[in-house]
């Protein structure tokens, strides 16, 4: 018996992927698989972190089988992560599985099955973890009134993206402004940037001196400060995580020698899995006020 449905993949965000590039980042896609049809995110430069945001609509899939067997258990979908190189194909980088869940047209698209909610995908490279994916996946039947029976798809919409569809509302998580604030001071060896305690080495090769640049990416988003041997060196940069702690991607940071014509070494990487217990919150001004006047 043929049953025909509409996938929505909900490509959000992938973390700590492998370094496939020299400069130790990578220019990741991920291409999602399913029976006959595959689709692609964007391309993002230069990320670990990749923030895609993006939702991939598979439409007519036609499965054949029980009604209830598709709903207990639907096919596989197989996601594969990509670096996209300028010349030459793109490096594989890792591979994951998920199931959708399953709506039939005549359930109800409500909680606490619906709207999925977006959960971690362990990628990995041969018997190698390789990353996390944050996604969530739904296979929707379409009935006898075809499309327009299916849920919307609710916002946010984004006119500078063209026609690449944002992960909907209820889905996506709820994002808060961050400052990231890092700071370098002197040291008699090598320059310490409390970027969540990492140390930087201004000189690469011995017997050559070269000024030293940190770069640190959260969230698909970088910033660079020179390490210069200075007293004391402050610069900061806003960024917008999840609400949600454990949805916090990891900050990636890399350490380059500057040499000449523009060219750029690797020193080394370091990566801080966990944000949480740098994070700091103001008090709550109203609280104060209250517990005082109490």
């Amino acid at each position: 018996e043929k049953q025909v449905f509409q996938l929505r993949a909900h490509m959000y965000q992938a973390r700590s992927l492998f370094a496939a590039d020299s400069s130790g980042l990578s220019d990741p896609f991920a291409r999602v698989f399913f029976i006959s049809q595959s689709q692609c995110t964007e391309v993002l430069n230069e990320t670990l972190c990749p923030t895609w945001d993006q939702l991939l609509v598979f439409d007519n899939v036609e499965l054949y089988g029980e009604a209830h067997e598709m709903r207990d258990d639907p096919p596989i979908i197989v996601i594969e992560i990509y670096d996209q190189d300028t010349m030459g194909k793109a490096d594989f980088m890792g591979r994951t599985f998920a199931k959708p869940v399953v709506k039939m047209s005549d359930e109800q698209y409500c909680p606490p099955r619906f709207p999925p909610q977006l959960e971690y995908y362990q990628i990995y490279r041969g018997n190698a973890t390789a990353g996390d994916l944050l996604a969530a996946f739904e296979l929707l039947q379409i009935g006898p009134g075809g499309k327009s029976d299916l849920p919307p798809i609710d916002g946010p919409t984004d006119m500078d993206r063209g026609p690449i569809l944002p992960v909907p509302l209820g889905i996506r998580p709820v994002l808060s402004r961050y400052r990231v604030e890092v700071t370098a001071l002197e040291h008699p060896v090598s320059v310490w940037s409390i970027a969540w305690g990492r140390r930087v080495s201004p000189r690469v090769l011995e017997g050559q001196e070269g000024a030293g640049r940190q770069g640190s990416a959260c969230g698909g988003q970088t910033g660079n400060q020179a390490a210069a041997p200075l007293k004391k060196q402050e610069t900061g940069s806003l960024c917008d995580l999840p609400e949600n702690e454990l949805l916090h991607p990891p900050l990636n940071i890399r350490v380059v020698d500057c040499r000449a014509f523009g060219r750029y070494t690797l020193v080394g990487s370091h990566t801080v899995s966990s944000l949480r217990k740098f994070i700091y919150r103001p008090p709550d001004k109203k609280a104060q006020h209250w517990n005082m006047a109490g």
